[in-house]
């Protein structure tokens, strides 16, 4: 049996990257899903590609009524909700404080923290029945400085808040909240137009993992959160940076036995 047999899942941003492999990989383990992105044709040619268990709805996250209509459809379609996957987003402001406009600041915040609003808000009024997962994509850029710039940072902090507030309210009604805060993965979004050689060979030296994430590893974990299997988990934010956050590299910190001359350490007698 598929993990997902008979659920039907919603995830925003789906047409490209982590999106994109989610909602193949739900797919895969028999989910309905509703793919819903800004990009029409990447979205259109997904949903075509993954048959009959996939439908595309051209979707502006930061307007309530495409929220709305989101779910109409996949309600329409399917009859029931059962993941929400609130993913969509971008790099947004960037530069210095200084320079930052006030547009740049409320589409940031916009499409990054009012989707995931309007995401959860839908989500549990039409799982407050029979429950459900509510997946947000935050960053860990939102749970530490220095990973991404200061607007984008700002958001995904309260993305994680969010998460925590909603799953305390939200978990009565069997329905649970988790966030996940990806690393550095190669998306079209983080590469932009650049050559993934390259972006590879640079961005894999920031963790002990020495590799960039992939969609794949960020669908694995939606996939653990949206099915059964993490049924008593909620409120949590799932870290997934190929240890990028815990701290230097080994061969990167201070050569201590170097540094100090060696220590005669105790040993009891026998060891």
């Amino acid at each position: 049996m598929a993990r997902l047999d008979g659920h039907v899942a919603i995830i925003t941003g789906a047409a490209t990257g982590m999106g994109a492999a989610t909602a193949t990989r739900f797919v895969e383990e028999g989910a309905r899903v509703l793919i819903a992105d800004l990009k029409v044709d990447e979205g259109q040619e997904l949903a075509l590609h993954l048959g009959e268990n996939a439908r595309f709805l051209r979707t502006d996250v930061t307007q309530e009524s495409n929220i709305e209509a989101m779910f109409d459809l996949a309600l329409a379609a399917w009859g029931q909700i059962d993941c929400v996957y609130n993913n969509a987003g971008f790099g947004g402001a960037l530069g210095p404080i200084e320079e930052t406009t006030e547009d740049d600041y409320e589409i940031t915040m916009d499409v990054l923290v009012k989707s995931v609003f309007f995401g959860t808000k839908h989500a549990a009024k039409h799982m407050k029945e029979r429950g459900g997962s509510i997946i947000n994509t935050a960053s860990i850029a939102g749970m530490h400085g220095g990973w991404g710039p200061h607007i984008y940072s700002v958001a995904k902090a309260a993305v994680v808040q969010l998460t925590k507030t909603t799953a305390l309210e939200l978990g009565p009604f069997g329905i649970r909240v988790n966030a996940i805060c990806p690393g550095i993965i190669a998306t079209p979004l983080a590469m932009g137009r650049g050559d993934r050689e390259k972006f590879d060979a640079v961005m894999a030296e920031d963790q002990p993992l020495k590799r960039v994430g992939e969609g794949s590893d960020i669908a694995n974990l939606a996939l653990f959160l949206a099915s059964d299997e993490s049924s008593f988990m909620t409120g949590e934010t799932h870290v997934i940076d190929g240890g990028a956050t815990v701290g230097r590299r080994w061969d990167q910190q201070p050569k201590f036995q170097t540094v100090y001359r060696p220590i005669t350490i105790y040993r009891p007698p026998g060891r």
